[in-house]
């Protein structure tokens, strides 16, 4: 399953994750970008280590798993 990770800074500095399950792909950084901005100004998300302050980055992960066997 594909997933997007949306990661912002927080007040103290640290790197906090917010991960979406089937995002819509292509992935437009445009549509990304102005998503991760609109969480910003309306603070509309928070991390037990405080209020966000600025985005860090963002991405598609995948997990691939294969069972073995036995």
């Amino acid at each position: 399953m594909r997933k997007l990770e949306l990661k912002f800074v927080n007040e103290e500095g640290r790197v906090v994750t917010y991960t979406l399950d089937h995002p819509v792909e292509p992935a437009d950084p445009a549509a990304v970008q102005q998503a991760m901005d609109t969480i910003l100004q309306q603070d509309a998300l928070y991390s037990t280590s405080g209020g966000l302050t600025e985005i860090h980055s963002a991405r598609i992960v995948e997990r691939i798993v294969e069972d073995i066997e036995l």
